[in-house]
């Protein structure tokens, strides 16, 4: 039976050789890359994707047809502003959303 040690210099002898040989396969790689690259003349910015960021585009669809507005659930009656009850609360409505409350006709 193999010692400890001597299994650690075959380990290190094996990575070494695995090393060298994918080198050596990664080199060929590459010159089968670069030969077919110049037989349909391509370039590196062929092969690496467009990079886009953001939102994507929306389609023509969603674009055609515009939201609806929503009819207004709160009233200002001092300045007659009003809130739909969506998005970000106005100031003047505080914490008591009861009195702006537009009653349903």
């Amino acid at each position: 039976m193999a010692t400890y040690k001597q299994l650690l210099a075959e380990k290190e002898k094996i990575e070494a050789q695995i090393v060298e040989v994918r080198a050596t396969e990664v080199a060929g790689v590459i010159e089968k890359i670069r030969a077919l690259m110049a037989e349909h003349e391509l370039t590196a910015d062929d092969l690496a994707p467009k990079r886009r960021r953001g939102r994507p585009a929306s389609s023509e669809k969603a674009a055609a047809a515009p939201k609806a507005e929503l009819p207004p659930k709160y009233l200002d009656p001092k300045t007659g502003a009003t809130w739909s009850g969506r998005g970000r609360a106005p100031a003047w409505l505080g914490k008591n959303r009861d009195k702006f409350l537009i009653p349903e006709a």
